[in-house]
């Protein structure tokens, strides 16, 4: 490697021989390796119960996957029905209706996909899982199993006695989630994809 002034002002040249090309490139390629980005997302769970404020949490996972070309795995959560003792046919019955509602809530995960993703660059198909239980306690068992790097969840911003009644899914996820979560309100203003 030559250094030589370049006439006036303190400029120089630098004049590169065959054997400084391949060191440049060396260690061009050693910063490469150690480079790594604070933040790198490789799974996002989106949580839905197909509201609308669920969908614009898919559209916000959308972005962050399109950008960070990670995996979208789309979540619902079937709630157990119970029924009174005295319902003596109900058991034998049971089983069958819950197994339509799984594999109808299965083909509906699969379609919302197809049809939120469109034409972005995301990583297809969407993963698509269905389980049965207590939607905040799936949803943060599916992030430990599924190892989530982000929740995107909607909330639907329940307050006073419909809070007080229903509790908050959004709220002990956030509380219990293994991962970030990132809640998104029923009313706010426009997400810029």
């Amino acid at each position: 490697m030559k250094i030589k002034p370049s006439g006036k002002g303190g400029r120089v040249t630098v004049e590169l021989g065959d054997k400084d090309d391949l060191l440049l490139e060396k260690n061009r390629l050693e910063s490469d390796k150690t480079f790594r980005p604070p933040f790198q997302l490789r799974k996002i769970l989106v949580p839905t119960d197909f509201s609308e404020c669920s969908i614009k949490a898919l559209d916000y996972a959308l972005a962050f996957a399109e950008r960070s070309q990670a995996e979208i795995i789309l979540l619902h959560v079937v709630e157990p029905m119970f029924f009174p003792a005295s319902a003596q046919d109900m058991p034998s019955t049971w089983s069958l209706v819950q197994e339509d509602v799984l594999k109808v809530s299965r083909n509906h995960l699969v379609e919302l996909g197809q049809e939120r993703a469109g034409d972005r660059e995301v990583r297809e198909p969407m993963k698509t899982v269905v389980r049965l239980g207590n939607p905040y306690w799936e949803i943060v068992e599916a992030a430990k199993s599924l190892e989530a790097d982000l929740i995107i969840l909607a909330t639907h911003g329940h307050t006073g006695i419909k809070h007080i009644l229903m509790g908050s899914t959004a709220e002990r996820v956030v509380r219990l989630a293994p991962c970030p979560v990132l809640t998104v309100r029923e009313r706010e203003r426009e997400f810029a994809g």
